[in-house]
C-alpha cells in the first residue's frame, strides 16, 4: 500500500520489493478491472530484473478514493504514483483503457516515460449504448455484454498457458464487483477520449498489439493507430480483447524488448 496525493493506492509488485534504480514497468488496467488483470505478466516481468508496478487505479481492487472521471485524470495520478515510486522514466504497457491512459501519459509528460505497449487499443474507443446504459444502471446486462465481446471463443476450449485458468470467470468476478462503483465512469470516459488528437504529442517508442478476434476494439482500430503513430504492430491471432489475460507471451516479450531486457 503507497500514499499517493493523501490516499492509499494498492500496488503489486510481483513478489519482489520495487527497486526504483532498475528499469521501472507500469501496468494500466482497464475498465473494471484491478491489477489482476496482470498476473502472467507481472511476476515474469518481476523475476527478470524490472522493477515492475501494477497497481489498483483510485476506487478499484483495493485502492481508496473516487475513480477520476476522465484518461488524463488518470494519467496525472499516474505520473503521481513514479513520484511516490522514485520513477524518472518507466515503461508503460496499458489495456484497453489502460492504454488510452499510457497513451495520454507518455503524451502529457514525455519526459516520464521511456516507451508505452497499447494492448486493445485504438484512435477511439466508443462504448455501444446499450452497454453505457446498462453499467449507468448497475445493470448485470453490463457485466454479460463485456465478458462476452473481450474473450475470443478459444478461452472456453482450455490450452491455457496456466492449466486450470478460467478467464471469463475471472472476468466476470472483476465486473461483478466494480459494476456498481466505477464500471460505469470508466466506459464514459473511454468514450469520450479522442486518442488520435493526442498521438502527435508522443515522442517515445510506440507498440501496438492487436487481437484478431476482438469484439471490444476490433483489430482495425489498432492498426489504424498504429498506422498513425508509425508504432511497431503486432498481431496476435487466435485471442480476443482481453489478450493480455489469454496470450500474455507477445506483450511480455515486448514490454522486456523496451527495457532491453
Amino acid at each position: 500500500m503507497l500514499d499517493v496525493g493523501g490516499v492509499p493506492a494498492f500496488v503489486h509488485c510481483g513478489g519482489v520489493d520495487f527497486d526504483p534504480a532498475k528499469p521501472a514497468v507500469v501496468l494500466v488496467h482497464g475498465a473494471g478491472q484491478d491489477h489482476s488483470h496482470f498476473r502472467f505478466i507481472t511476476r515474469a516481468l518481476a523475476h527478470r530484473g524490472v522493477s515492475v508496478a501494477a497497481p489498483d487505479l483510485p476506487g478499484h481492487g483495493r485502492s481508496a478514493g473516487s475513480a477520476p472521471d476522465s484518461i488524463r485524470g488518470m494519467a496525472a495520478w499516474v505520473v503521481a504514483l513514479l513520484d511516490v515510486l522514485g520513477v524518472e522514466r518507466a515503461v508503460l504497457s496499458g489495456h484497453s483503457m489502460g492504454s488510452l491512459i499510457a497513451l495520454e501519459t507518455a503524451a502529457s509528460a514525455p519526459d516520464r516515460v521511456a516507451g508505452i505497449v497499447l494492448t486493445g487499443s485504438g484512435e477511439s474507443m466508443p462504448v455501444h449504448p446499450d452497454l453505457q446504459a446498462a453499467a449507468d444502471k448497475a445493470d448485470t446486462l453490463a457485466v454479460e455484454l463485456i465478458s462476452g465481446w473481450v474473450h475470443s471463443g478459444s478461452d472456453r476450449l482450455g490450452g491455457h498457458p496456466q492449466p486450470g485458468s478460467w478467464t471469463r470467470g475471472i472476468t466476470d468476478r472483476l465486473l461483478e464487483r466494480e459494476l456498481e462503483s466505477t464500471l460505469a465512469g470508466d466506459l464514459a470516459a473511454c468514450a469520450s477520449y479522442a486518442a488520435a488528437d493526442r498521438v502527435s504529442s508522443v515522442s517515445c517508442p510506440i507498440t501496438v498489439v492487436v487481437a484478431t478476434e476482438d469484439v471490444m476494439t476490433p483489430a482495425r482500430a489498432g492498426r489504424n493507430l498504429a498506422a498513425t503513430t508509425g508504432a511497431r504492430l503486432i498481431e496476435v491471432h487466435g485471442t480476443g480483447h482481453n489478450v493480455v489475460m489469454e496470450h500474455p507471451e507477445p506483450v511480455l516479450a515486448e514490454i522486456l524488448r523496451l527495457v532491453g531486457g
